[in-house]
Formats: structure tokens, sequence, C-alpha cells
């Protein structure tokens, strides 16, 4: 499906203007949205092909700038070392309650966009991983994709490192996929378990894969990015989607 891929709003959220970037299907119609979370890096040019990847499925998706109240509008962080420090220096600086406020904008903006059927779901990888969780914590949300998802396990996003991501993992209603590298130092063996076994212990709708991959091998960028994992990963995300937000066939 052919996209249109070059539009963008300023959301007004409670800390600030928030770039947001969507891409939607070019032919007519209501398409189901999908919010997006990137990188620590903000909205690289790998995390804008993914958008696209999910938007040629059908899908109306909005990719917001994460850090918008630090940076200025479309500015982009580099896969290079002082670009990983200031990702990650911005991830412990931000409160959880504004990582929260951001997701509910977007949400809010797909659900009114003309484009949008009204169905909701949420994706995102590494940083965006944890936040695709966290804004799936809103009842609206159909779905979930999260792949390798850090600091859940941890409890460590945000300002103070003390998140209750795992605590409210009983609020969790939509179906959930979760994707992991094993070979991930990020989120290690342990990690995954402990996930793993509170969302036994609240009983929730979730899908699990465990794959011999290293963080960020969905990055079709650097030394680590795995196409055919990247092909059946995004496979189980698509599938999820489909099943659960009754899109195109």
């Amino acid at each position: 499906m052919i996209i249109h891929a070059d539009a963008f709003e300023d959301l007004a959220t409670p800390n600030g203007v928030m770039r947001t970037h969507l891409f939607r299907p070019a032919i007519e119609g209501r398409y189901p949205g999908v919010l997006l979370f990137s990188e620590i890096y903000q909205v690289t040019a790998p995390i804008r092909r993914l958008a696209a990847f999910i938007a040629g499925h059908g899908f109306c998706v909005a990719v917001p700038e994460v850090y918008h109240e630090y940076e200025e509008p479309g500015v982009v962080l580099r896969y290079d070392q002082p670009g990983t420090d200031r990702g990650n220096e911005l991830k412990f600086t931000k409160p959880v309650a504004a990582f929260d406020a951001d997701a509910a904008a977007v949400l809010d903006y797909l659900a009114e966009h003309p484009a949008c059927s009204g169905g909701l779901a949420t994706a995102g990888v590494c940083l965006g991983g944890h936040l695709a969780y966290r804004a799936a914590l809103d009842p609206r949300v159909t779905a979930a994709a999260c792949f390798y998802p850090t600091d859940i396990h941890s409890a460590t996003l945000g300002a103070g490192k003390q998140d209750d991501s795992l605590a409210r993992m009983g609020e969790l209603a939509a179906d959930t996929l979760f994707v992991w590298g094993r070979q991930d130092p990020h989120v290690p063996f342990a990690g995954r378990q402990a996930i793993r076994e509170r969302l036994e212990e609240v009983g929730a709708r979730y899908e699990w894969h465990e794959v011999n991959a290293a963080h960020a091998f969905l990055r079709d960028e650097g030394p680590r990015f795995d196409p055919a994992l990247f092909v059946q990963a995004t496979g189980w995300m698509i599938d999820l989607f489909r099943r659960t937000l009754r899109t195109i066939p």
C-alpha cells in the first residue's frame, strides 16, 4: 500500500509542544491508529522506515519526538557515543508522568484523526518498547507490540529511576506482544523472567518470543541488524494488529 510519510503535527502537552510525525496510507479511508515510540535517538531514519512499513500494511502511524521538552523540534540524535550518552541522559531526566502525558496526547490525536478508524494500538523499540507498554495501560488501546523494552524489569525509567511499570501490570487489558533478543545485555534472562512471571501473575493476554539476537536487531542500520528476524518479528506484530484491530486482510 502506498503511503503518505511527510506530515507532522505539533501537539500540545502539559510540558510543551511535541512534534509528532504521521505516516498513513495514501488511499482515502479510515485505518486503525498505531502510536509508535522510538528508541532514545528520537525519529531517526530507521524509525521512519519502520513507521512507513507499518503504515504500508494499512495503519495510521503517529511517531512522537520523545524528548521534545529538551531538544528542538526535528532533532535526531546520532547513533554514536555522544548521541547514545545524550539519549540515555534524557531517559533518566524526563519524569515518567511526562512520558505518560505524551502518550495520552498522541492517542487523543489518533482517536480524533479523520484517517483513523478509532481502533488504537501501540508499538516501540528499546525505550519505545517500554513506552508502548505503558501507553497500552490506557483502556482505549487494544494491542501493543513491545520490542526488547528496556527498564521494565529494573523499574528504572525516568527521573529518579523509580517507575511503576511492573506494579501496574494488572491494569494491562491490551493483547501484548513481547519480543526479546537473548543476547541483549540490557534485559538479561533474570529480567525477562521477572517480567514474564508478573504477566502470569496478573493473567495478562500476551505473546512472548525470544530470539537469538542482540539488542536493536530490528534497526536496519548498523552491525546488529538481522533482516530475517526483522521480517519474522514485524510479522508477529502485523498479525497481532490485524487480529485485534480487524484491519484489512
